[in-house]
C-alpha cells in the first residue's frame, strides 16, 4: 500500500522572529516530517532545538549545528533507518553550507529518502551545491527521494534547473496554495521547493495560505520566508 507523507519545508531564520507564531503555523499544517533551514547552529543550538521540538510537538531527528543550519524534525510515525550529517565544500568569505539526511520507514515497507539543504548566494557556488546534493540524495538509497530547502533562487536559475533535469517540481506537479516564498511579508519569489524522485506522486504542494489555523499573522511573523508544504504518495 502507498503511504501519504505530509512535508514542511521552512526556512526559520535561526529562530530570529515570532518562536511563538512560528510554533503555531508547524502545527497547524500538521507535518510528518519538517525539513527546517536556518535552524540553530550556534552555542546553545542542542536548548533551542529542544524547545523548537516541545513547541512543535515533533522529535529532533539530525542537522543544526553539524550541517550549519539544515535540520530534519519528524512526528513518531516514520522509524529513520539511517541519517546524514554533510558540510559542503567551503567558500571563503561566504556561510559554510551543508544538509541534513534520512531515510525515513512509514509503515511495513513505504521508504522515503529526505535532504534539506540551503544553498548560497553566489551562482557558481549554488550550481557546484547542488550537484553534491544530489549525489548525497542519491547515496541514501531509497525507493524514493525528496529534496527540500531554500535555494536562494527561482525556477529559472542555474542550480534550480540543475537539479530539476531529473527532479519533479512538487510546485509546478500539483499546485496547491501560494507559489511565492519570499520574503513573507510581501511574497514575489519561489526560492523554496520541495522536488521529488519520479517514484513520488505529488498529491498537492505549496504554500498554506487559508489552511485551518495558519493565519497571515502568523505567516508574515514567524519568518522572513513562508512554508511550503507537500503531500506525498510514497511507494
Amino acid at each position: 500500500m502507498p503511504a501519504d507523507v505530509r512535508l514542511l519545508s521552512y526556512n526559520i531564520r535561526s529562530l530570529r522572529d515570532d518562536t511563538a507564531a512560528l510554533a503555531r503555523v508547524v502545527r497547524a499544517c500538521a507535518p510528518d516530517v519538517v525539513a527546517f533551514q536556518e535552524a540553530p547552529r550556534f552555542f546553545g543550538w542542542r536548548r533551542r532545538a529542544r524547545h523548537l521540538a516541545r513547541a512543535t510537538g515533533l522529535l529532533y531527528l539530525t542537522g543544526g549545528a553539524p550541517t550549519c543550519g539544515p535540520m530534519l524534525m519528524t512526528t513518531l510515525r516514520p522509524i529513520a533507518e539511517r541519517t546524514l550529517e554533510e558540510t559542503l565544500p567551503y567558500t571563503p568569505g561566504l556561510h559554510r553550507r551543508g544538509l541534513a539526511g534520512a531515510v525515513l520507514r512509514f509503515g511495513a515497507a513505504s521508504r522515503l529518502a529526505v535532504v534539506s539543504c540551503h544553498l548560497g548566494l553566489r551562482a557558481a557556488e549554488r550550481r557546484r551545491h547542488a550537484l553534491l546534493v544530489r549525489e548525497r540524495l542519491t547515496a541514501l538509497v531509497a525507493p524514493a527521494a525528496v529534496l527540500a530547502g531554500d535555494l536562494n533562487e527561482p525556477p529559472g536559475g542555474p542550480a534550480f534547473r540543475l537539479l530539476t533535469r531529473d527532479l519533479t517540481d512538487a510546485w509546478l506537479a500539483a499546485p496547491d496554495g501560494g507559489e511565492h516564498t519570499y520574503p513573507a511579508t510581501g511574497p514575489r519569489s519561489r526560492i523554496d521547493a520541495v522536488l521529488t524522485t519520479p517514484q513520488v506522486k505529488v498529491v498537492g504542494c505549496g504554500v498554506p495560505h487559508g489552511r485551518p489555523g495558519v493565519t497571515a499573522r502568523d505567516l508574515r511573523a514567524a519568518s522572513d520566508h513562508l512554508p511550503v508544504l507537500a503531500t506525498l504518495r510514497i511507494p
